[in-house]
């Protein structure tokens, strides 16, 4: 029995291969699907209640070096799932030997049952967003239950059955997952423990809150730990006590600079509505207060990683708590973030990427003061924009997301005549040229926004019909001459004319879609794969580096200067040709003519 267990388990992988959502099964019927999982998945099931008690067989199933191939890998993920079903009717030395993993040297190697889990699901991500085929479901359920789906809730009833003794296992299996490489199986743990907040008592999750909190706080800023570690604290203080929270607030309290790496994660919606306005008001001094800092200091670019944290910290106040700011305070926001605009350069920008994160969260708040912008600062922003696509920075993805949210809402924006000839221009520029983006993620939210961009300036020109001050300014706008304007080529005219008429794209056959996936998935896994043990430990060592590089002037610097000088004579240019400029103009150009000169004998 004990040199069948290889076969065995063998043996049920590849069953369990030949039924889908396994991206290797045959294409067959429902029907004849449903008819199979009858006669061989609940036999099965049978069968493998009377292996799981034997060591053996255990030792096999979770073994370090599983040596799988591709194909086997979804099923091992149901036959692990399959044991959790099984495992709480087992007596407590059986569900210890599953769920503690090898102790001692002289041990077979292997992993916990929660560790084969997340391993094994890391290999088979396609396999997550199908259908799932389980005996004794309705046809109809299948089609909205996905693999991730059943994971989860399987995951679940099995964390419900944890013995005391074994509970810090599940608690640092669920923490090393979401520390991880993969983002899939990080977003299960984070599920499975929210769901064990809820099931807990409010004690242990405050106690988790507490925990999480302090890891966040120790994390790199811009760590994709941080990032996920982020995602979960902000879940988990939504299933906090009103008690608890205002413990959270007294030990991480808003008003301390050092907080904000943690309060920028955080929605304020989750807080008592007496909590709320506090922590919001707190967060805007301190973040306000940073940004000014380093618009009245040397301007570092070495600081501006802790501007990031400030300006993240504003949005999330903003977006959630916007309601409790004063006008005053929306006013010195909005002046604080133009001077931003003023003083940061595309080339510049395009070579740092703290300052292309930066770039992605002012242009966030400022399409939340969409409103409120003077003509001039519009003008600015789009001239950035503009750039900034031009250089074509290392992070594109991420800025050019953020250009398109912030053009989503320009169609709620009144332009004065006076500015309409420099903004419209550079608005159809800006669609024109993201609609022609060979990326389908921004192609795609390209057509979304401009869609949107359409329908705001109609519904203007419909809104007007009712009152005739209203239908003069409507005239006077060109929001409606520069839609045709922005759709170049008949391809992108034809895209966004299905996008309008919601046209269903043509269903991809099943065959065409198992072997995309099967790609799919090969690729995620030797990225997964290639990352050696060393590099993922280090990753974990979450410690700053001693010392920080020192930035000599360079010539991207220098670019960045001339580019900036450049811009503001031609603003300066536009104004003087819309009337008379102020007595003291000449005074003052007369002074800068002297300053340039003198720079020029510097450089001879």
């Amino acid at each position: 029995m004990v040199d069948s267990c290889s076969l065995l388990h063998q043996t049920y992988l590849q069953i369990h291969s030949r039924f889908p959502p396994s991206l290797h099964a045959p294409v067959i019927s429902k029907s004849h699907q449903d008819e199979m999982a009858r006669g061989f998945l609940v036999t099965l099931d049978s069968l493998l209640s009377l292996l799981v008690s034997f060591r053996p067989f255990v030792e096999v199933v979770l073994s370090k070096t599983p040596d799988l191939p591709p194909e086997l890998y979804f099923p091992q993920c149901r036959l692990l799932l399959s044991v959790m079903d099984t495992l709480p009717c087992q007596p407590q030395d059986v569900q210890t030997i599953w769920n503690t993993g090898s102790q001692f040297p002289k041990e077979i190697p292997r992993m916990t049952l929660l560790s084969a889990l997340f391993h094994s699901l890391q290999q088979c991500s396609g396999e997550l967003s199908l259908p799932v085929l389980s005996p004794g479901m309705m046809e109809t359920e299948q089609d909205k239950s996905t693999f991730y789906h059943y994971v989860c809730i399987h995951l679940c009833a099995f964390i419900t059955t944890f013995s005391v003794s074994h509970f810090h296992l599940l608690e640092c299996s669920l923490l090393e997952t979401i520390l991880g490489s993969n983002t899939i199986t990080a977003l299960l743990a984070m599920d499975a423990w929210c769901f064990l907040a809820r099931f807990e008592t409010a004690d242990l999750c405050a106690h988790h809150t507490f925990i999480i909190a302090h890891l966040l706080k120790v994390c790199p800023a811009e760590s994709y730990q941080a990032t996920l570690l982020g995602v979960l604290l902000r879940r988990l203080l939504f299933l906090m006590t009103a008690e608890h929270q205002v413990k959270f607030a007294d030990k991480f309290p808003p008003k301390d600079t050092e907080n904000l790496q943690l309060w920028q994660h955080l929605s304020l919606q989750a807080l008592t509505p007496l909590l709320r306005p506090q922590v919001a008001r707190e967060i805007f001094v301190v973040g306000f207060t940073q940004c000014q800092e380093w618009l009245n200091s040397g301007r570092s670019l070495d600081e501006f990683p802790q501007v990031n944290i400030a300006f993240s910290a504003l949005l999330s106040v903003c977006q959630t708590s916007g309601e409790t700011l004063e006008p005053k305070q929306r006013l010195a926001l909005l002046g604080t973030l133009g001077q931003f605009v003023a003083v940061l350069h595309a080339t510049e920008v395009s070579s740092l990427s703290h300052l292309q994160h930066g770039c992605c969260l002012i242009f966030r708040l400022l399409q939340l003061f969409i409103q409120m912008l003077e003509p001039q600062l519009l003008i600015q922003i789009l001239a950035l924009q503009t750039s900034l696509i031009q250089l074509n920075p290392s992070d594109h993805i991420l800025i050019l997301i953020a250009i398109l949210d912030f053009l989503s809402s320009v169609g709620k924006t009144f332009i004065v005549p006076d500015f309409q000839g420099q903004i419209l221009p550079e608005l159809c520029s800006l669609f024109a040229t993201l609609l022609a983006n060979n990326n389908w993620i921004i192609q795609q939210h390209a057509i979304e926004v401009f869609t949107q961009f359409a329908e705001e300036v109609q519904s203007k020109q419909i809104g007007a019909l009712t009152n005739s001050w209203d239908m003069k300014r409507i005239k006077e706008t060109s929001h409606e001459d520069i839609l045709p304007q922005c759709l170049k080529s008949e391809e992108i005219k034809s895209k966004v004319v299905i996008f309008l008429s919601k046209t269903v794209a043509i269903e991809e056959p099943a065959e065409a879609q198992a072997e995309r996936m099967k790609k799919e998935n090969a690729l995620l896994s030797s990225s997964h794969l290639g990352e050696t043990t060393e590099e993922r430990q280090s990753d974990l060592i979450l410690e700053p580096s001693p010392k920080r590089i020192c930035y000599s002037p360079s010539e991207v610097q220098y670019t960045s200067a001339i580019d900036s000088a450049e811009r503001t004579l031609e603003v300066l240019k536009q104004l003087l040709q819309k009337g008379p400029p102020p007595i003291w103009l000449a005074k003052k150009l007369d002074t800068l003519q002297v300053t340039l000169s003198n720079l020029r004998k510097t450089i001879s």
